[in-house]
Order: structure tokens, then C-alpha cells, then sequence
């Protein structure tokens, strides 16, 4: 009588599991996606753009487009509103520089109560944190990789 107790809750529960498992649409979630990260590109192109027409030069204009990127993103992320754009758009809205931004911006809001040094200070990097490490250490190694190749004469 046991192992058949067993079986039903084991079928109850595998029920249970796919009524509140959420199921999604691949082909609804890329089209969210690329709206969003298009939109977001849009956004970055007319910043370039109107650098551009008050004679910035590409270098300048870039600087400008990141720089107002990144505030976006962060005041979007204070106000509540960048997560309400990420759960639409996906990974539309955490691929670009405005996702980066809200990695570190979210976490730094989120534990504010905790004060200035443990609060801030040691979550603000907790996501956006091995980004950087692993950003910095690769790019470490392939400059030692080149070095060593064209010191070798094959670069």
C-alpha cells in the first residue's frame, strides 16, 4: 500500500509542478527582445545623432551617447521602472550598456538601508562585479597572448 501512496503523490505533485511551472513562447520572447534592445539602440543612435548635428566629433558623441545611456538606465532602475522594462523585454534590456548599468545601480538601491560601507559599499558589485573581474582578467590574457606572439614575430 505504501509504494502506491508513494506513486499518487508523486503524480499529485508532478501536476502540481506543471500548473504553476510558467510556460513561455520562445519566438513571442525574441520578438520582445529584439523590440526592446532595438528601441534601446534607437534611443543611443539619436543621442549619437544629435551630437553629431551640434558638431561633435564621433569620439565625443559616443562618450555622450554612453554617458546618457547609463543615466537613463540608473534613474529608470531608481523609479522602479527598468525592471518592469527587463520582465517585458528580456534579454533586450540587460544585453546593452543600460543593462550593466542597472546590475550595479539595482543592488547599490536595494541595500541602501544597510548603510554607506555595508550596504552600498558591499553589494553595489555583487552582480555586475564578476563582469568586471572576468572582463578585465581575459582582456589581461589575450594582451599577453598577443605580446607574446608578435614578440615571436607572428603578429
Amino acid at each position: 500500500m505504501d509504494g502506491i501512496n508513494k506513486e499518487k503523490a508523486q503524480q499529485e505533485y508532478e501536476q502540481y509542478v506543471k500548473e504553476v511551472t510558467p510556460t513561455h513562447n520562445l519566438w513571442l520572447q525574441m520578438a520582445k527582445a529584439f523590440v526592446t534592445g532595438g528601441i534601446i539602440c534607437c534611443i543611443g543612435q539619436g543621442i549619437l545623432n544629435y551630437g553629431a548635428s551640434q558638431g561633435l566629433d564621433k569620439q565625443t558623441a559616443g562618450s555622450w551617447c554612453s554617458l546618457l545611456l547609463v543615466l537613463l538606465s540608473v534613474l529608470l532602475t531608481g523609479f522602479g521602472l527598468y525592471h518592469k522594462i527587463v520582465k517585458w523585454g528580456g534579454a533586450g534590456a540587460l544585453v546593452p550598456i543600460t543593462g550593466f548599468a542597472n546590475s550595479v545601480a539595482a543592488p547599490a538601491i536595494e541595500y541602501k538601508a544597510e548603510g554607506q560601507v555595508f550596504g552600498i559599499g558591499c553589494k553595489i558589485f555583487t552582480i555586475a562585479g564578476p563582469v568586471i573581474l572576468y572582463g578585465i582578467f581575459s582582456s589581461w590574457v589575450l594582451g599577453m597572448i598577443y605580446w607574446i606572439l608578435k614578440q615571436m614575430g607572428i603578429c
